[in-house]
């Protein structure tokens, strides 16, 4: 099967083009602008990135850029739409009502729409490329893969806040999670990468880039995870704060004059080790040089990052029991070595020793520790479009 994985942003759109028997990308890119002047970014699999400037006023006209690209008798990848097997959406919130990824009908648009107050900024972009998409291709199947599904596992002493009940019972506030998609693939990646059982293993899945989230996987199912109601919470992040005092939110708005509203989106925007940085920089690369030539702020804003991931890698060792296997993935877990190596030495009580060549590896998976440690801690590059497209096609195959 030829499978479009589509991820609409509220002003971009990312795209490839799978062939799900191969798993080969035949074509991947984005749309970035959508709204503005807009900007399509192209590329075959072995050829030059191609780069149009062209009007996009809404997503329709950048998904349909995007097709005719994908039809472009030079450098295309299919002939006609026809060619298109199925449409893998990501969405980033569905609530309780989904627990694996399903096909997209009447009713889970419905359910999503139910959601978006869950996820203001994200699901009402990602019902939009479905919209457009089952316009523009009225007779493809397509599946909507869900941040939240693959948490849904998490038992309640993991998920419920210690708040009044009738609040989650009146309006779902709990614990949700995010980055499943990622949390997911990465556990059962590594599982055979290290050639365990899935089904008899203890993980630990640490998603680090501008957004960080890490969760604790028991025989591939999640039973806990760092990120919240919203992606606000858990690790301090690139602009993100973490988990924080609630209290803070009343008095900060009290002293600076603004409202609650105002205060979510500082903590979300100008703080973790932006803000730790004096807002320097929310990029680890410009902070991890700013530290060696002597920033006292970069250095603090890193080494807190740092201990929070492992603080949280602590404390998930122990709602499991024990770990078998810790991953590290995304932007900065796949291409951070000192960030890794930072955070592996809080670890030598569960036995971890890093091997410091193994670390320098980049692009794929390796085993960063030692063949004696105790616990195997591994770099494990994510993969979210093919998760996307695996689950696209295991939906379909089941529901025909």
């Amino acid at each position: 099967m030829k499978v479009l994985v589509i991820n609409c942003g509220s002003s971009s759109l990312k795209y490839q083009v799978i062939d799900s028997d191969t798993e080969q990308v035949l074509a991947k890119g984005l749309c970035e602008r959508i709204g503005i002047d807009g900007r399509l970014v192209y590329q075959k699999a072995g050829g030059e990135k191609e780069i149009t400037d062209a009007a996009m006023p809404t997503h329709k006209e950048a998904i349909g850029m995007v097709l005719d690209a994908l039809q472009n008798p030079k450098t295309g990848v299919i002939a006609d739409l026809s060619e298109i097997d199925a449409v893998g959406h990501r969405v980033v919130h569905g609530g309780e009502k989904f627990s694996g990824s399903a096909l997209v009908d009447d009713a889970m648009i419905q359910a999503v729409e139910e959601c978006s107050g869950l996820a203001p900024l994200h699901n009402p972009a990602n019902l939009i490329g479905i919209n457009v998409c089952r316009e523009l291709m009225p007779n493809v199947p397509m599946v909507g893969c869900f941040d939240t599904a693959f948490h849904q596992t998490m038992p309640e002493k993991a998920y419920l806040y210690a708040i009044p009940v009738e609040y989650y019972e009146k309006y779902q506030i709990r614990k949700y999670g995010f980055h499943g998609t990622s949390h997911s693939f990465v556990s059962k990646e590594m599982a055979s990468f290290l050639g365990m059982d899935l089904n008899n293993c203890k993980e630990i899945i640490c998603h680090l880039g501008n957004g960080a989230s890490i969760s604790a996987v028991v025989n591939g199912k999640c039973v806990d995870t760092s990120m919240g109601l919203t992606p606000l919470a858990g690790l301090a992040m690139g602009t993100r704060s973490g988990d924080l005092d609630p209290s803070i939110v009343e008095f900060l708005g009290d002293k600076l004059g603004v409202d609650a509203k105002e205060v979510t989106n500082i903590l979300n925007k100008k703080s973790g080790v932006f803000g730790l940085s004096r807002g320097l920089s929310s990029d680890f690369r410009d902070l991890g040089e700013a530290a060696e030539a002597g920033n006292h702020d970069a250095e603090v804003a890193l080494e807190v990052f740092k201990y929070r991931v492992a603080t949280t890698i602590g404390a998930y060792a122990a709602a499991m029991n024990g770990v078998d296997a810790i991953a590290f993935t995304a932007g900065i877990g796949e291409n951070d070595a000192a960030t890794r190596a930072g955070i592996i030495s809080y670890l030598g009580y569960l036995g971890i020793e890093l091997c410091e060549e193994r670390n320098k590896v980049r692009g794929e998976n390796v085993k960063i520790s030692t063949d004696d440690s105790k616990v195997a801690v591994c770099v494990i590059p994510t993969n979210e479009e093919l998760a996307i497209c695996r689950d696209t096609v295991a939906v379909i195959s089941a529901n025909k």
